[in-house]
């Protein structure tokens, strides 16, 4: 059996200050469960074989796409559909929890910059029954 335990979401965005570097704070199913902290515009961007969902846990979020933009505040979430280009803004600093498969890299399809990643684990993973 596995040593399964909560997670304070409130404490872990404690633990890290820097914007659109998202921290990993679980995994199910082939998918991590992230955690980030948005402020400014991230780049436009696409993942061709991934879906993602954001959910604000504080402030809000302009979800941008090129014919339109979803206003995000908190408690809200969306699901942006594989394929389609998208870039977060965030006119103050938010906080959000985005569950993407395990390894997705932030900046999808387009050029990797300084900012890309596929995130890091803040608190360590649970250890598996063998």
């Amino acid at each position: 059996m596995c040593d399964m335990h909560s997670i304070d979401l409130n404490t872990a965005l404690t633990r890290f200050t820097d914007h659109w570097s998202p921290r990993i704070v679980a995994e199910l199913n082939g998918q991590h469960v992230k955690i980030a902290k948005f402020a400014g515009a991230f780049d436009w961007h696409s993942h061709g074989d991934a879906d993602e969902m954001f959910l604000v846990l504080q402030g809000s979020f302009t979800m941008e796409f090129r014919d339109h933009s979803v206003k995000l505040s908190e408690g809200q979430m969306l699901v942006v559909p594989r394929g389609v280009e998208h870039r977060p803004v965030a006119d103050a600093e938010c906080s959000v929890m985005l569950v993407e498969p395990a390894g997705l890299l932030n900046t999808g399809d387009s050029t990797e910059t300084e900012r890309s990643t596929s995130g890091q684990w803040l608190i360590e993973p649970l250890e598996r029954a063998e």
